[in-house]
């Protein structure tokens, strides 16, 4: 059967079907590559002149910037003491500052070391872009409220709560902590795992098919090629249908891999846009340093997409740049695609300052009848909301409950000492814990760092493996207690300075089904020993504690 008879048998097999059954509902089936519409689409990498100047520009700004105030400092200290020792005072008072300040201590260790090292610029660096003041306090606090307004509308069910927590008590105290922070949790959802992006796309590009009412689309990079193009195709169809569609996407990551008038032909074509964070914007504040990093496709309000893919070409393994490229994620339906939906709607309302707020209920729908076995919490997370990191502290407790096993795939190990420590703590008492990281990398900092990690945890008694099919961008942590998928690095970035989304899910058939995918990366992947990270290039020991030090500024 051709491509094209089976994609529309497909969709006819999509109206004829019960949708009260779960996710296979909607779906035909698992992937299978022969059938996939992706099967004879030849990708590309397209980079934009346009976008990579307004990088450049917004580079050479900082700079500048930077340049200035070290020109500065060395004027000041030949032209007169008594302002030199002004600045010294006031570096002293930053280091005081940065000692007592409620922050990440890696922060305040770097620029603690930045201040003491640049005595005079160091300082002015500190004020004008470690420092949380200013516009940049008013630009947290409308997002915040932003992220405030929504969460009126996650009601959480008191019941269904109880009952988990009586039932898994172990568990059920990441479920309080959950809820407590304004996550509420959800029951009987079906979802869907994919262990690779090209799967989810093949489902995102069915369901889009299919949409009646209205999509919402978030990503932190959309990247014009073979994969855009049949979405685009799609979105534009279903436009001039009448379906509502907001598209939004983070400035820095979409910057150089789409056109000029990217945004202005989407508006043209009956699509809503919204940009995240546009990078020309407050460079004085380094504002341009928090990122939205969430990637999800809400559809009808009946199902939900999120996990590590993002809309480019090399996600869906159309084009070879790391090697294979490994991304997983999930599709939802059941009550968590409301909180999905919520996630969305607040991160647009972020995007722009505007005065009546969007109607939120015009986007809820009614799920009865779902009967999908597993408990949900989506979690979102951000800058905003610093210091409470909610991740970061759910991640934490993921470790420290773990009784029998924590596997864990992050594309960047670049952890802070309290995690580094939990990780070893859990080794000792006797949990087998297992990380998977890429062994190509797309960074070849992130990689150092990475490689850094290693030499504490394994010493420790935790087990390490490199993705040797190329590069691991999957972002998930498995435990005999739940599973976390989304868009969640294991690194200072994603804990403190984007915007993240992710999805807390306990259930027997989806922690089997990303247990199953952990065991044959294992079988593929290869095992770092302690002896061997310890005979790591001597280039390697020189330059990793330095970067080290550095890590929370990258």
């Amino acid at each position: 059967m051709d491509k094209e008879k089976w994609t529309q048998n497909a969709y006819e097999r999509w109206d004829k079907r019960n949708k009260n059954k779960g996710i296979e509902s909607y779906f035909e089936g698992e992937y299978h590559a022969e059938k996939s519409r992706f099967k004879d689409l030849k990708g590309r990498v397209q980079n934009h002149i346009e976008g990579f100047l307004r990088l450049v520009i917004t580079a050479l700004i900082v700079l500048l910037q930077i340049l200035l105030i070290l020109l500065l400092s060395v004027w000041l200290r030949n032209s007169t003491v008594y302002f030199y020792f002004i600045l010294e005072l006031c570096s002293v008072v930053a280091v005081v500052t940065l000692v007592n300040k409620n922050e990440n201590p890696s922060f305040r260790i770097a620029w603690i070391s930045l201040v003491l090292l640049l005595p005079v610029s160091g300082f002015i660096l500190y004020f004008l872009w470690g420092w949380n003041g200013g516009k940049r306090k008013k630009l947290d606090g409308h997002i915040r409220t932003q992220i405030s307004y929504g969460r009126k509308f996650l009601i959480p069910d008191e019941a269904v709560a109880k009952e988990y927590i009586s039932e898994h008590p172990i568990a059920g105290r990441m479920v309080k902590y959950m809820t407590g922070a304004g996550n509420p949790l959800t029951a009987d959802n079906a979802v869907k795992y994919y262990k690779m992006g090209e799967e989810a796309f093949e489902d995102i590009c069915e369901a889009l098919e299919h949409a009646k009412e209205y999509i919402l689309m978030n990503f932190f990079i959309v990247a014009e090629g073979a994969l855009w193009d049949q979405i685009h195709e799609i979105l534009k169809r279903k436009a001039e249908e009448g379906v509502e569609i907001k598209f939004m996407y983070d400035d820095f990551g979409t910057a150089v891999r789409t056109r000029k008038y990217f945004k202005q032909i989407l508006e043209h074509e009956g699509i809503e846009v919204r940009v995240f964070n546009p990078i020309h914007k407050y460079t004085g504040q380094l504002y341009a340093n928090y990122r939205s990093h969430q990637k999800n496709v809400i559809i009808d309000g009946k199902i939900a997409f999120t996990g590590g893919f993002n809309l480019a070409d090399e996600y869906a393994n159309l084009v070879e740049r790391f090697g294979v490229w490994k991304d997983t994620g999930i599709c939802i339906a059941g009550e968590a695609v409301w909180d999905m939906t919520v996630v969305f709607l607040q991160m647009w309302e972020a995007c722009e300052k505007v005065e009546k707020h969007i109607d939120y209920l015009k986007y809820k729908r009614q799920s009865a009848g779902i009967a999908g076995g597993t408990y949900c919490q989506v979690i979102s997370d951000g800058p905003a909301l610093n210091p409470v990191n909610t991740i970061e502290r759910l991640y934490l407790q993921m470790i420290n409950f773990s009784d029998r096993y924590l596997y864990i795939t992050t594309p960047y190990l670049i952890i802070e000492d309290d995690i580094q420590q939990s990780l070893a703590e859990a080794a000792r008492r006797g949990v087998d814990v297992r990380i998977i990281t890429p062994n190509i990398p797309d960074k070849k900092y992130a990689k150092l760092l990475t490689n850094y990690n290693y030499g504490r945890l394994l010493a420790e008694g935790v087990r390490i493996y490199e993705y040797t099919p190329g590069f691991i961008h999957a972002k998930q942590m498995l435990s005999e207690n739940a599973a976390i998928v989304g868009s969640i690095n294991m690194d200072y970035r994603s804990f403190y300075l984007h915007y993240e989304i992710g999805v807390w899910m306990s259930g027997e058939k989806i922690q089997k089904r990303i247990g199953k995918d952990f065991e044959e990366m294992f079988g593929i992947c290869k095992e770092i020993t302690y002896e061997e990270w310890l005979q790591r290039p001597r280039r390697y020991k020189i330059i990793q504690p330095i970067l080290n030090l550095f890590s929370t500024l990258f």
